[in-house]
């Protein structure tokens, strides 16, 4: 059995209508169908309201969310704005560079086509300068190589006119020599003529059967020679230049020369007798060289041989006096042995002058 309510119980029993229900259906209080729908609009409007306070709830978060994501849209506009503005500052930067960069490219350009410019320019000039000192270096060579030549005709006329000189000063020198020469020549001519001085014949020369070498011969041999070089008062006449381009013809002329003066005055050191060479006076170019002791050089005038005066010598001489000339020319040979004087060959003096 169901057992009566207490006030109590009555009392949370009207306040909560689901209790309120079961108890009218336990009680079976003919109301128990309105208690039941009012119980049952009554948990219903509880369920309403949870859901709507949870709604508003979430209404609230989603208004605490949207407020949020508000502010962060504001902020991130704020950002986006400022990165905007920030962009288009750097942009304007940007555009500002560039077009100082373009200005400068094009100052820079525009200086590189005047500095080729410039450089065509000073090349071109150069080019010029260049040439004109290349035409000046070459003008000035030629006037160096006029100067040297001109300069090289003055030394070579200044040495010939001190050789000419010199030859000039020697041949004088050798004139004056042959003038004293030929001085002593003369005195002792005259003293022979004038029996002064032991000239003239020798007592043995008075000797009934006394002889000299025969005048006239021809002297072939070295031995002949050297017999004749014994003879006392002995003159040997020397034809220079058929004698020297006999023995050493490959030598110059004045290398000839003094090659044989220096031999016959080695012979007439050796045997004493008085040597007389004689050469061609037109080819002489330098001055003729002096005659060894006991040696006379004579040079023939312009236009005389030097066989003729070969002859004279001969003819100067002393009847009876020796004399020998060394030729081998033979019409020289034919008149000088005509005169009485003895012709020895060049080749026999030369293989002598090869023993002095």
């Amino acid at each position: 059995m169901v057992g009566r309510a207490r006030p109590g119980e009555l009392t949370s029993a009207a306040d909560d209508p689901l209790t309120a229900a079961a108890w009218s259906l336990l009680t079976e209080d003919p109301a128990a169908a309105d208690a039941v729908a009012a119980a049952v609009r009554r948990g219903e409007t509880g369920e309403l309201r949870a859901e709507l306070d949870a709604a508003l709830s979430r209404v609230d978060k989603l208004t605490i969310e949207l407020e949020r994501l508000r502010g962060e849209l504001t902020e991130a506009r704020a950002q986006a704005r400022q990165a905007g503005e920030h962009r288009d500052a750097e942009h304007q930067q940007l555009r500002r560079r560039v077009s100082e960069q373009g200005a400068r490219l094009r100052a820079a350009t525009d200086a590189q086509a005047a500095a080729e410019r410039t450089a065509a320019e000073l090349r071109a000039a150069a080019q010029r300068d260049l040439a004109a000192a290349v035409a000046e270096r070459d003008r000035e060579r030629e006037r160096a190589e006029s100067e040297r030549r001109r300069a090289d005709r003055a030394a070579a006329e200044v040495a010939a006119a001190r050789q000419a000189a010199r030859e000039a000063r020697k041949a004088d020198e050798v004139r004056l020599a042959l003038l004293v020469d030929t001085l002593g020549g003369a005195l002792t001519g005259l003293r022979r003529e004038l029996a002064l001085g032991g000239g003239g014949p020798r007592p043995a020369d008075l000797v009934a059967g006394a002889s000299r070498a025969h005048p006239g011969t021809a002297v072939d041999s070295v031995a002949a020679l050297d017999a004749l070089l014994a003879v006392p008062s002995l003159h040997l006449v020397v034809d220079g230049y058929n004698v020297s381009k006999t023995g050493y013809p490959e030598l110059p002329l004045a290398d000839q020369r003094t090659r044989l003066v220096g031999q016959l005055g080695a012979l007439a050191a050796r045997t004493g007798v008085e040597v007389t060479v004689v050469f061609d006076g037109a080819k002489v170019v330098t001055a003729p060289p002096r005659g060894s002791r006991g040696v006379r050089v004579l040079f023939s005038d312009p236009g005389v041989l030097a066989d003729d005066v070969v002859r004279d010598l001969v003819a100067a001489e002393p009847q009876g006096r020796p004399i020998v000339v060394a030729t081998s020319d033979q019409a020289v040979v034919r008149s000088v042995r005509r005169a009485g004087a003895h012709a020895v060959p060049s080749a026999v003096l030369l293989t002598r002058l090869g023993r002095a």
